[in-house]
């Protein structure tokens, strides 16, 4: 009887090599990292805040072995998707005699305010590490969660590693995967393709997604819904909105929401050339650029006002402006609450689209362009219901708007079926909590 094969350890093989050579690769673009978080920190100095953080190193006190669950949320929009999540988390284990924290990490500055503003101290925050194979190892060792769950499109190939080898079940949740990202991923298939298998369970939005998760060689995806779905609209936001709403006149009012760079001149441009009556509300996407637009309103001879200019509690001067400028953090469902229509941001160049569900679940009807794979499968079910017009460039996303909002009955049967759509896709947050909870007790 010949002897058994000797077991390959874990990360050896063809796997392993690829992961060894990605690793070697991060070490050799080290400088390059240091010197864009210091570009970066010149517009947010935030960047220059917890650098430790970003090579596994943390001051905050370990928790008990065993007893966190740890969600990674990028950035705003991710952290802001994984808001019902966590509060579910809180509600269901928080009773316990000995309850399981939750920590929230985050890659950028913004992500780590919004969680601040979104949950306090009810859960702890950090950063994530860069992917360099110790500063993952010394992450999880420090933070030892039972359940670590990453969100949308995270998926880091020494994080997966370290996660395998410690024991610690880490899940893919609220996942999805455009045709764009599928593409790049089969470019990369040798190292994305091992992450995934190292992975305890995936979760996808939809069918599509799963279905270009198994061309990434992932076949058992479970699909779950779109937590965006659940997300609850902040009530003061809300109230602060009807109020703006109210004391701005009976001039209709469209939002360019979670506008990206390029966008804002195209589309100041169309709007000069629409004359229109209406009210513009430019919400930019990152906070960096509210200047650069500010700059932008100001050379296209429209009156304007900057929300930070106008002192907490007080209005702006409605009727001496044309164009308000959104330069402030968390308020987004206050500018949906005064529109009448809004124009999606990100969509209008292939920027892949940004958040349109908010907007839905409020009963404002969107406009978007032609680039929305990373809301593919919303956007396409939003126009399919009437919730969305579909353009294909900026002038004619502001023709759309105009037009929406100067037909009262036809913005009315829009706005519904906004509401229809958004209250159509409800759930993803039980059906994610109940199978996260089977990945912890495993």
């Amino acid at each position: 009887m010949s002897p058994p094969a000797p077991r390959r350890p874990i990360g050896a093989g063809p796997a392993g090599v690829a992961r060894i050579l990605y690793s070697l690769a991060w070490w050799l673009a080290t400088p390059l990292v240091l010197a864009s978080l210091l570009w970066r920190s010149r517009r947010q100095p935030a960047y220059r805040a917890h650098l430790a953080e970003r090579f596994g190193r943390y001051r905050a006190p370990a928790p008990a072995p065993r007893r966190m669950i740890w969600l990674h949320a990028v950035s705003v929009g991710e952290t802001r998707a994984a808001q019902p999540l966590v509060e579910a988390l809180l509600a269901r284990l928080g009773s316990e005699a000995a309850p399981i924290e939750v920590l929230l990490t985050h890659m950028t500055p913004t992500g780590l305010e919004t969680a601040h503003a979104l949950f306090g101290d009810r859960v702890r925050h950090a950063l994530l590490p860069y992917d360099y194979p110790g500063a993952m190892r010394r992450f999880l060792a420090h933070w030892r969660p039972c359940l670590g769950v990453l969100l949308e499109t995270e998926l880091w190939p020494n994080l997966t590693h370290a996660a395998r080898r410690q024991g610690i079940p880490l899940v893919l949740a609220n996942a999805r995967l455009s045709a764009v990202s599928l593409r790049k991923g089969l470019r990369w298939r040798w190292l994305i393709e091992p992450a995934l298998a190292r992975l305890a369970g995936v979760l996808a939005q939809t069918d599509v997604d799963a279905r270009r998760l198994a061309e990434l060689g992932r076949r058992d995806v479970v699909v779950t819904g779109n937590l965006k779905f659940d997300v609850v609209p902040d009530a003061a936001s809300q109230a602060m909105g009807r109020q703006w709403r109210q004391c701005s006149g009976v001039r209709p009012v469209v939002v360019f929401a979670s506008s990206r760079d390029g966008e804002e001149a195209l589309f100041l441009a169309a709007w000069r050339q629409a004359t229109a009556g209406a009210l513009l509300v430019i919400v930019p996407r990152h906070p960096q650029r509210f200047d650069e637009i500010a700059r932008l309103i100001e050379a296209s001879g429209l009156r304007w006002s900057r929300r930070s200019a106008v002192a907490a509690g007080q209005m702006p001067d409605w009727a001496a402006i044309d164009v308000l400028l959104g330069d402030s953090m968390g308020e987004m469902s206050a500018y949906y609450t005064m529109a009448d229509a809004a124009v999606i941001g990100g969509s209008l160049l292939p920027f892949g689209g940004q958040n349109l569900i908010e907007p839905c679940a409020l009963g404002v009807p969107v406009v978007v362009g032609p680039n929305t794979y990373n809301f593919e499968a919303a956007a396409n079910a939003a126009v399919s219901a009437g919730a969305a017009i579909r353009v294909p460039d900026a002038q004619a996303a502001v023709q759309s708007a105009l037009a929406l909002v100067s037909d009262a009955q036809a913005r009315g049967h829009a706005s519904q079926d906004a509401l229809a759509f958004a209250n159509a896709h409800r759930g993803a947050t039980r059906r994610t909590l109940e199978a996260l909870l089977g990945f912890a007790d495993a």
